[in-house]
């Protein structure tokens, strides 16, 4: 937290600290949005008296943009930038159009500040029914909040680092970041750990950088977040006919919902996903199931800290 701090007024700083002191190491993220309350999400909704103003806003402002606004264009125009320590700040305000297209974001007036959190050997539980011999083809389902992206994360750092507990190898990976969010670069260094033998390339289309990486880097293992896409389809074909395993994850209820999407039944039912892992989070408990194939239950209902 301490990181995220160093971005935040003194004001907004204090006002959390001494609200949710206890709660500090859970927080998940803080919103901040001009005129009303900061709020704050630590497994659950905290709505703070503080009211945040326009001055608190700018200063928040001058400090994620280092005094220099205009040299976030391109980070302003995908709604969103990283910050040291792989956290992300999402960002909302009014939007400056160019030929019908989104070039850029003015006049901020909504942060989310979703804070990274490295959670070491989640996925370990998981290796039984997703490695053998190698690791397999598999695809991570689960809402908002569910650990997506933490257990993703932590599955690249496990095959890139090997693990001789359980008779892991090391090996390649190769990680497109589009959304800046598994490795959490900040001018192309992670800021999170994934990994001893990782390469990534973030803020990459994941499509493009799928086939990008296959193609130079030759992982053993790649990584994507939130496939669904029908530019993705081939390139998940792509990786898949080229031997190389992939590890992703999809937006989603459950491997029944997400199988309903045309694009995302294409790829399910053309066998390219060995394993399905559905997380779920119910009052700050999250679990997971384990599906084979053609989603047929491999596990009973397991709790995950992720």
């Amino acid at each position: 937290m301490e990181t995220i701090y160093a971005y935040l007024p003194q004001t907004l700083k204090e006002a959390i600290s001494t609200m949710l002191s206890d709660l500090e190491h859970d927080i998940e993220e803080i919103r901040v949005r001009i005129g009303k309350p900061l709020e704050i999400i630590a497994g659950r909704h905290y709505h703070l008296p503080h009211v945040v103003t326009m001055e608190e806003g700018q200063a928040l402002v001058n400090k994620l943009s280092q005094h220099s606004f205009y040299a976030l264009d391109e980070e302003l125009r995908c709604g969103y930038l990283t910050i040291a320590g792989g956290h992300r700040v999402g960002l909302a305000g009014k939007v400056i159009l160019d030929g019908g297209k989104v070039k850029a974001l003015r006049h901020l007036s909504s942060f989310n500040i979703r804070v990274a959190r490295e959670k070491r050997g989640i996925c370990h539980s998981l290796i039984p029914w997703i490695f053998e011999e190698k690791w397999k083809n598999t695809l991570i389902i689960g809402a908002p909040q569910t650990g997506k992206t933490t257990l993703l994360r932590d599955l690249a750092r496990t095959a890139a680092t090997g693990r001789e507990e359980q008779q892991i190898m090391p090996v390649k990976v190769g990680i497109v970041d589009e959304r800046s969010e598994i490795a959490g670069c900040v001018k192309g260094i992670p800021q999170l750990d994934v990994g001893l033998r990782t390469d990534v390339l973030d803020a990459c289309p994941k499509a493009e950088g799928m086939m990008m990486m296959i193609r130079s880097m030759s992982p053993d293992v790649l990584i994507a977040d939130e496939i669904g896409r029908a530019e993705d389809g081939q390139a998940v074909a792509e990786a898949i006919n080229s031997g190389i395993t992939l590890m992703a994850t999809a937006h989603g209820w459950s491997y029944t919902e997400v199988i309903r999407r045309p694009i995302m039944q294409s790829i399910i039912e053309s066998g390219a996903f060995e394993r399905f892992v559905e997380l779920f989070s119910k009052d700050g408990v999250r679990s997971f199931i384990v599906l084979d194939r053609y989603g047929h239950p491999l596990t009973q209902p397991a709790r995950v800290k992720v």
